[in-house]
């Protein structure tokens, strides 16, 4: 994914001269060619994401639009403060680029691990939260990012879903992807686990389990629609995401879904525990040490499905 931003963003580099790239050290053998073509448009600011971040601020204030870059929880979690009291209280035009979502850099162990950033960035007021499933969401939703300015968080991911563009498709900032229709369950997937659901989705087929798949890209602003579309039209909602269970997906699904009075059959949620990982390894092998792959989906999804009839198929034989 991280190839498919830089290549659009090159684009839009190309077409506006106020557009600034500031890496925290990070991302030479991807920016090089960037920084080679726009020299007055990129900047390493070192091992230094405070001041990437302040940097980045003044600079959005003073005309430019920025793109800070580096692994997930460093200009997130390092530079807090500064997110939150430069950027997001100024409303700058400024779009945080995190590579190395959830498990990433898996190998690195919890400190370069980004698995509470989706929570702690939509609780933040101005702040667009963005996390693609695929390449090519990632420049769609890149572009959108440019055109609707301010504050917003874009978490890459090393891995993607899978899943080519179909003829016509297009992401759409704040609009959930409809990747598969079905009746018996909904898989909400955010970020590129969405490979996981499609795995399961084609494993539960072969048992008689019809799964719609949404896959949400935008955290925030969340298409509320297509979660309660879900609720009425599916037996249950299941949320898949490579992050902890706390705020992040989960949260924001559950809000819609309860601030609505909405009746669901069920509501599952497979994430991360609520603990600091302690293995490490690749990202596939840490999905399913922690039950975040395919065979916790279907386990998941054939559990819930086995305890009863869901609330839709039971007024529907009513």
């Amino acid at each position: 994914m991280r190839d498919a931003f830089i290549e659009t963003l090159t684009e839009l580099a190309a077409q506006d001269p106020r557009v600034m790239l500031i890496t925290g050290d990070l991302g030479y053998g991807v920016l090089g060619a960037f920084a080679e073509r726009f020299p007055d448009q990129f900047l390493n600011a070192g091992v230094a994401e405070q001041n990437m971040t302040a940097i980045a601020c003044g600079m959005a204030l003073s005309g430019w639009r920025v793109y800070t870059y580096s692994i997930a929880n460093f200009p997130t979690l390092r530079c807090l403060e500064q997110v939150r009291n430069d950027i997001c209280y100024h409303d700058c035009d400024v779009t945080i680029v995190a590579v190395g979502g959830g498990f990433s850099y898996g190998q690195l162990g919890m400190s370069h691990f980004a698995t509470e950033d989706l929570a702690i960035m939509r609780a933040l007021p101005n702040m667009r939260v963005v996390a693609p499933t695929e390449k090519w969401e990632a420049q769609d939703l890149l572009r959108d990012l440019a055109q609707a300015k301010g504050p917003a968080y874009l978490r890459i991911d090393k891995d993607a879903g899978g899943m080519a563009r179909r003829a016509g498709e297009r992401a759409t900032l704040g609009k959930a992807r409809r990747v598969r229709d079905g009746a018996d369950v909904t898989i909400i997937a955010t970020g590129a686990i969405l490979r996981e659901a499609l795995i399961a989705a084609e494993r539960l087929s072969t048992q008689g389990v019809d799964c719609r798949i949404e896959a949400m890209h935008t955290i925030k602003p969340l298409d509320e629609a297509a979660i309660l579309s879900a609720a009425a039209e599916t037996g249950g909602v299941v949320t898949l995401e490579e992050h902890n269970r706390v705020g992040g997906l989960k949260g924001a699904v559950a809000e819609t879904l309860l601030s609505a009075g909405a009746r669901v059959g069920f509501f599952r949620s497979i994430a991360l525990d609520d603990m600091f990982p302690t293995v490490v390894g690749d990202q596939l092998y840490l999905r399913a040490r922690y039950g975040m792959d395919a065979a916790a989906v279907e386990a998941t999804v054939l559990s819930a499905l086995s305890s009863g009839l869901p609330l839709g198929r039971l007024a529907e034989s009513a």
